[in-house]
């Protein structure tokens, strides 16, 4: 039996009943599995003594104590109990903050075995109001000392006894012949135990070195069996469909380049050869563009589909936002519509004779380049004959969305597109089944952005700064974490700063407000304005996040900034220094800032190379929280953390690798519990969907 396959109920253990499942619940524990995965954060070692003279903070005493006298002394309102306790080698006071009740449990006279940190007070006395205590009875073991005791994160009325009790009683009553979710081979290579002892240890191991080993290698199989189930998904992508003719054409692609009053940057070029080679080759494109803000990937974008559509197939273009993708179609008819390029544009908005008559065109094949929106999955969106289809700021999508849209046509080859640079280790893991371009040159002229940090009370200082830019003719952006008042915080939002910035301190300006809940056409309209200068000042949230290009905006201002991430702030800070001018980025804050706080401002203020910042990104909030954005089931491990463990998940990496390329050289057994495992136990959910 497989650990994945105990899906019988926490409850069955016990001891567990209603209330304990609610708090195990709390937890993401349910059945039996989930108890046994539910790994020890940390170990107390009680198994060797450490008399009450060399205890610390640091190093807890681990002793046998007699009881000398109980007193009470002054605390609050009221009075503590005072245990006064000895060993061989000193005294020491015990102070049962909240535990008065421990006056029948803690008689004079009374031996005891004791645990707990101890420092000294003023007058030179050792004293905790932390410890842990149980009767010693010369003749019996102790229950919780001479060993290692695990230390659980917790939940509710749960307590570390009752978790320690639960998992033990699962333990001996389903651990026995769990079998190993590694190969053998892979098992013996590494020198792991068998998957049966690894769960033994890991909870109640004898020694250190028991419970490292078992760590070890249940950080290896958890980080294998994700490589093997991205291995397989990339493997299994790029050789469904049957194979046609992809053929590619440099004459649009040369016309164009002639047109721009710019030469593309080493990495666009780069990129743009790596595309290519991917039409070159048997299995079709599945391939990422990861770049910095203003990097130019649209551009690459655009120029893999001219080399397709110059050969008689289709292209679709998806964004996540109708206000995106309408900013693309609109880039699109300029730039490539001279060229003869067929653009059209489709969303939920697009209706009645307008919609069909657009269905009908795409269907009949006399339209080339189709960008939209969601819609473009809907079944009544039929092509004549697709060849590429792109997405942009493909973390908005999932797995599952990303293979409908290739799925629209024969063989369709994959590009993707991604404003958020994604960290290593996340290349490894969830966008392990795609090849990854990367563009961190920026087009000429451009000027790093100024940024400056301000506390919430200055903001006059800044707001005078913005005005001098806005008088010379030029556009600032103010962007707010919330739409509207709030009763749970006293955040600003965007709303009421829109009635203050325009009414009182912008009024010789023209100001918009924009959120997500504005009509798509009222914010076309907006854009439309702040892009022509009508409206010069922009209050908004994050929904301008990605993918507003306004050359003339020069200033950005984000209240609140202690409220965003790290790769959200360096999208909206992306939103100016489009153009040649020097422009500036005011990340304002409220205090009091916690210490991560304080490191993400500090980081920002002084990083301004993307792919750095989505490192430190993803060190300070972690696998399953990328770009701000949470993921269902994404990267959802019990005891691995790719970041941490980067060099395990490289090991785990090839391994798999190995496996998928070769299956053959695998003895049958492996194989066989590899795939059972597959069909009972996931590592991670493929069918991904981003819900922020």
């Amino acid at each position: 039996m497989f650990l994945g396959e105990l899906t019988y109920p926490v409850g069955n253990i016990t001891g567990i009943g209603p209330g304990a499942m609610k708090s195990f619940a709390a937890l993401g524990v349910f059945n039996i599995a989930d108890l046994i995965r539910h790994y020890p954060i940390r170990y107390e070692d009680r198994s060797n003594p450490v008399p009450l003279a060399y205890s610390s903070l640091k190093r807890p005493a681990v002793t046998i104590a007699t009881v000398q006298k109980q007193d009470y002394v002054p605390w609050r309102n009221g009075r503590v109990l005072e245990v006064t306790v000895s060993d061989d080698t000193a005294v020491a006071s015990l102070l049962c903050y909240g535990r008065n009740f421990l006056a029948s449990k803690l008689m004079p006279g009374k031996k005891i075995w004791l645990t707990g940190p101890f420092d000294r007070n003023r007058y030179g006395d050792l004293q905790s109001g932390t410890f842990s205590f149980e009767n010693y009875t010369a003749n019996s073991p102790p229950k919780d000392f001479e060993k290692i005791l695990p230390i659980y994160p917790l939940s509710g009325k749960l307590n570390q006894t009752l978790l320690r009790n639960a998992i033990r009683s699962a333990l001996d009553r389903y651990g026995k012949g769990i079998r190993d979710e590694l190969p053998d081979s892979i098992r013996r290579e590494m020198q792991f135990p068998h998957k049966e002892q690894c769960l033994q240890d890991i909870h109640f191991p004898e020694s250190s070195l028991e419970h490292e080993r078992a760590r070890r290698a249940l950080i290896f199989e958890e980080l294998f069996l994700l490589q093997i189930s991205v291995a397989r998904m990339a493997m299994s992508s790029r050789r469904n469909g049957s194979k046609v003719p992809r053929p590619w054409s440099d004459r649009l692609v040369n016309i164009l380049k002639n047109r721009l009053q710019f030469e593309l940057t080493p990495d666009q070029i780069t990129s743009i050869e790596d595309i290519k080679r991917d039409l070159r080759d048997e299995p079709r494109m599945s391939r990422l563009i990861q770049g910095e803000v203003g990097s130019g990937k649209t551009l690459v974008a655009f120029i893999a589909a001219l080399g397709i559509i110059d050969t008689g197939r289709q292209v679709a273009f998806m964004a996540p936002t109708e206000l995106l993708a309408r900013q693309h179609a609109d880039n699109a008819a300029k730039l490539l519509g001279p060229l003869g390029v067929r653009v059209a544009f489709l969303s939920g908005d697009t209706g009645g004779t307008s919609r069909a008559s657009l269905c009908s065109a795409l269907s009949a094949g006399n339209i080339d380049f189709c960008i939209g929106t969601h819609a473009l999955f809907s079944s009544d969106v039929v092509f004549s004959k697709l060849g590429l289809a792109i997405i942009d700021e493909q973390h908005r999508f999932g797995v599952d969305q990303r293979r409908q849209l290739s799925e629209k046509g024969d063989s369709v080859d994959l590009l993707v597109l991604s404003a958020t640079p994604i960290p290593r280790t996340l290349t490894l893991t969830a966008f392990g089944d795609m090849e990854i371009s990367s563009i961190r040159s920026m087009p000429r002229g451009r000027i790093p952005i100024e940024t400056h940090l301000a506390r919430m009370r200055n903001e006059d200082k800044v707001y005078n700064f913005v005005r001098k830019e806005l008088d010379a003719g030029f556009r600032a952006y103010f962007i707010y974490p919330l739409i509207e008042e709030s009763k749970k915080n006293s955040l600003k939002n965007a709303q009421n700063m829109f009635q203050r910035l325009s009414r009182e301190v912008f009024p010789e300006h023209r100001a918009a407000l924009i959120h997500s809940r504005i009509d798509e056409e009222e914010k076309r309209k907006i854009m439309s304005d702040f892009r022509s200068g009508d409206r010069n000042l922009l209050v908004a949230t994050s929904v301008v996040e990605v993918g507003v290009d306004i050359t003339e905006a020069t200033c950005i201002v984000i209240e609140h900034a202690e409220r965003f991430g790290l790769s959200a702030l360096h999208q909206l800070r992306g939103r100016v220094g489009r153009g040649n001018r020097k422009s500036y980025c005011f990340l304002v804050y409220s205090e009091p800032l916690t210490d991560e706080g304080k490191r993400r401002l500090i980081t920002m203020k002084n990083t301004y190379d993307g792919f750095a910042l989505a490192e430190e990104d993803l060190k300070m909030r972690g696998p399953g929280d990328m770009a701000g954005i949470k993921q269902s089931g994404f990267l959802k491990m019990s005891i691995a953390n790719p970041v941490r463990d980067l060099e395990v998940l490289l090991q785990a990496r090839t391994r798999a690798q190995e496996i998928i390329k070769s299956e053959s050289g695998f003895f049958e057994k492996d194989l066989e519990n590899l795939n059972r495992l597959f069909e009972t136990c996931p590592p991670f959910n493929e069918n991904l969907i981003a819900t922020g």
